[in-house]
């Protein structure tokens, strides 16, 4: 069976919001938990930053282990956010 075009772009998207939803979360909540730091980018570069980080992690996850939604992923999905966000924010200030 194959799948339409339409189809096909809802399962990309399911694909890679989890990326969305931690690049978001992450960025905002260092908006509200961490303001006296300065970023060296703004709010929305942060946020696309940390998704084509989170994007690329994911479709590592899903080359390496066979299929999306591995835990393993998911674990390395938040690293690699979490540290792209600390290098953003120049955390080794």
């Amino acid at each position: 069976m194959s799948m339409g075009p339409l189809s096909a772009a809802i399962h990309l998207f399911n694909l890679v919001l989890p990326a969305l939803a931690v690049a978001v979360l992450l960025v905002l909540g260092c908006k509200v938990f961490m303001r006296k730091r300065a970023a060296a980018r703004g709010t929305l570069a942060q946020i696309a930053i940390n998704f084509v980080v989170g994007g690329a992690i994911i479709a590592a996850g899903l080359v390496w282990l066979g299929r999306d939604g591995k835990m393993l992923t998911y674990a390395a999905l938040v690293l690699g956010c979490a540290s792209t966000q600390w290098v953003l924010l120049r955390g080794w200030r």
